[in-house]
């Protein structure tokens, strides 16, 4: 049988495949370009793109960056620091202390 003469279920068949084939080559590489996109971002600052480093504050992770000195919560943080705070003061001792262990100072 010639394939000029194939079946149109046939044909039907091998379309559908090949597209189903393009989609899974499509979403493979498009979760490969995402995981490269996420690397190139992970720990640097949002704000000025240098490094963040990780401090800890009575188990609290806090992201400080190196270049413009800003201080970065993950989700949830800021709120865990803000009922961690015993006295109204604790908030501004724990950013003065943070801000001096980045600048040095």
């Amino acid at each position: 049988m010639s394939s000029e003469k194939r079946p149109k279920n046939e044909d039907e068949y091998f379309a559908r495949r090949d597209a189903e084939l393009l989609r899974q080559q499509r979403e493979t590489a498009r979760q490969s370009a995402a995981a490269v996109e996420r690397k190139t971002h992970y720990m640097k600052c949002p704000k000025c793109g240098y490094d963040l480093i990780t401090g800890d504050w009575d188990g609290i992770q806090i992201d400080q960056c190196t270049h413009c000195h800003g201080i970065w919560f993950d989700a949830g943080e800021a709120e865990s620091m803000i009922k961690k705070s015993a006295t109204p003061d604790m908030l501004g001792r724990i950013f003065r202390a943070v801000a001096k262990g980045v600048t040095r100072e």
